[in-house]
């Protein structure tokens, strides 16, 4: 499919020009310039993304207790539900993203994802409030009658609606926030980096209050009161998302970015066997359309292989205006450097989802610790539910996140120059310095937990678990809130690495990578449990994950993990001095485009 110019739909009536990045918008008596008004629509997209999140998140966050509370389902066959759902949406951004970029653009994708999400809501409501939908109460039988076929299919019907909104705004909402901004201005590309920000702001906020207020009203008072709240913030965001429509910059699908992606590597394959031309950024053939969509890059000298794919050969035919006759026998230097762009994120995405393994871990092991652990709160006998300590991570990460945008990056502006501050490869490589730091505490932690159950008087018995420790939980919070700020570097820096580094007409791809990632983590932290379990369950030295973390050695577990980190850590700082920024000047060999000036830059350590 032949990619067309990156357009931007019309607004206000009026019919708008040809949007393109590398280039001033062109304008006719018909047209007009693009109107990119920044923070001015912040209140609809961040509004939106607020409730959305506070919807989607308060209707899934206690599903796991829902399916066995109301459905009377088994702990393992909810959790398989669970689990095949988290991970159906985070890949599921991939086939998104691809609708997306290829034939719908961010703003009509978004459109039918929030619609979904609110469907699908609702669907989950009326699994609670229509008695015909769930199976009887279960009350105090030793047996309980399980959901039939059909409540089983209506339920299974919501979470795939779910599916298919979740999966739809998850890389669609933070590229469509940035188009707002002027990137070619300096106000523009400043927004941008605080948006990202925000953004995350936002999701940790609509976290701890679903965690926290719709959770407790789900588990206490009603599920049916608990399961509308989601659902009238899923209309409030519906309505939100709309009322700003004349105003968005509405980028449209600009074709297939990963025809391009395969027409390179067979070209390549094909031409294989041709000598290397000496002057690549002089000799590679190249070719830009009219508002050609993605920003122009400069040749680098990185995947070389792949600058097979523009060597033009004597069967090579063009068209008048100099484009390829077949696009898969010959290939624009221009489509070379968007390649090598994305192989270039791909060991930083490996490195990036190793790191994500304390996140994953931060969110189910502590809870089990707080379960074995005082969790009185003063002396009027009110307990912290174990769960809730989850929120401490994602309140770390909440503050620190406001302290970084206001208080760290100008500081640190002033220091370096850079509009951010640090780099993006920086921030993300302190991310995974205090995840590490996170399971290290972890293990100290747990370590003088399971001491005090062990050596000093406890405070009875946690049910199927075993004694609880007379350590406070509040020791507990060191860990999350480290954890929590690592996510305010990593997770903030990875998305928006990956939006810049990656080819403009591919930025919900660039989404959709970061939530693949954080499914790869959460399946190898599966196989990293089930390992251990297996492995050290008949050992001398005991289960390190027994169900009793008295009788376990879960602070072992945990300095495993972070010795994984450590070397992973080592591995990114390793990619992140091979790396080379797209556009940059370093190590690329700059042609001006009358192919008269050439100049080599030095190579320079990023």
């Amino acid at each position: 499919m032949e990619r067309k110019p990156l357009e931007v739909e019309s607004t206000d009536h009026q019919k708008l020009s040809s949007a393109v990045y590398d280039g001033p918008v062109e304008e006719d008596v018909q047209e007009t310039k693009v109107v990119y008004r920044g923070w001015e629509v912040m209140p609809f997209i961040i509004g939106n993304e607020t409730f959305e999140k506070l919807g989607i998140i308060g209707t899934l966050s206690n599903l796991l207790v829902y399916l066995t509370a109301v459905f009377n389902m088994k702990s393992i066959t909810a959790a398989t539900i669970i689990n095949a759902f988290a991970g159906t949406v985070n890949f599921g951004t991939f086939v998104a993203a691809f609708l997306c970029d290829t034939y719908f653009g961010r703003y009509k994708t978004l459109t039918a994802a929030v619609i979904a999400c609110f469907l699908g809501s609702l669907a989950i409501l009326l699994t609670a409030a229509v008695p015909q939908l769930h199976p009887a109460p279960c009350g105090t039988a030793s047996s309980c009658i399980g959901p039939s076929d059909g409540q089983i299919a209506f339920l299974l019907m919501g979470l795939g609606i779910l599916v298919v909104g979740a999966g739809g705004i998850r890389p669609c909402n933070l590229a469509f926030g940035a188009d707002q901004f002027n990137p070619k201005s300096e106000s523009g590309k400043r927004g941008i980096d605080s948006f990202f920000n925000w953004y995350f702001f936002t999701f940790t906020f609509a976290q701890i209050l679903s965690l926290t207020l719709v959770v407790y009203i789900q588990s206490n008072v009603s599920w049916t009161i608990g399961l509308t709240i989601p659902v009238v913030l899923m209309f409030l965001a519906c309505v939100i998302f709309f009322a700003g429509d004349k105003l968005y910059v509405k980028i449209k699908a600009s074709g297939s970015p990963l025809a391009s992606i395969a027409q390179v590597i067979t070209v390549a394959i094909k031409k294989r066997g041709l000598k290397p031309v000496k002057q690549p950024w002089l000799n590679l053939y190249n070719y830009y359309p009219l508002n050609y969509a993605n920003s122009k890059l400069k040749y680098t000298d990185q995947f070389r292989f792949l600058d097979k794919a523009a060597i033009f050969a004597p069967e090579d035919k063009l068209e008048a205006d100099g484009k390829p006759v077949d696009p898969w026998k010959l290939c624009t230097m221009q489509q070379v450097e968007e390649v090598k762009c994305i192989v270039r994120v791909l060991p930083i995405w490996f490195a990036s989802s190793i790191y994500y393994l304390t996140i994953t871990q931060q969110m189910t092991y502590p809870v089990f610790q707080a379960l074995q652990s005082d969790r009185r709160l003063g002396s009027g006998g009110f307990v912290i539910p174990a769960a809730t300590y989850v929120v401490f991570s994602m309140t770390g990460m909440t503050v620190f996140i406001i302290i970084y945008d206001r208080v760290l990056v100008p500081t640190l502006r002033r220091i370096t120059g850079l509009d951010t501050g640090i780099t993006l490869l920086q921030r993300i490589g302190t991310g995974i310095f205090f995840a590490f730091l996170s399971l290290v505490v972890s293990g100290f932690v747990e370590e003088r937990r399971r001491t005090f159950a062990l050596t000093k008087p406890t405070l009875g018995m946690a049910p199927r678990k075993g004694e609880i420790s007379s350590m406070s939980a509040m020791w507990l919070i060191p860990q999350l809130t480290l954890a929590g700020v690592a996510e305010a570097f990593g997770a903030i820096g990875q998305m928006e690495f990956y939006y810049k580094q990656f080819p403009e007409n591919m930025r919900s791809f660039a989404g959709s990578i970061f939530y693949v990632g954080g499914g790869v983590s959460s399946y190898l932290g599966s196989f990293l449990i089930a390992t251990v379990h297996r492995t050290t369950q008949n050992s001398a030295g005991g289960n390190w994950l027994a169900e009793d973390l008295n009788k376990g050695r879960l602070d072992l577990f945990y300095f495993m993990i972070a010795g994984i980190l450590a070397v992973n850590f080592a591995y990114f700082l390793v990619m992140s001095r091979w790396y080379r920024y797209k556009g940059s000047d370093d190590d690329v060999t700059t042609c001006e485009t009358n192919g008269d000036v050439i100049k080599q830059q030095d190579k320079n350590k990023v």
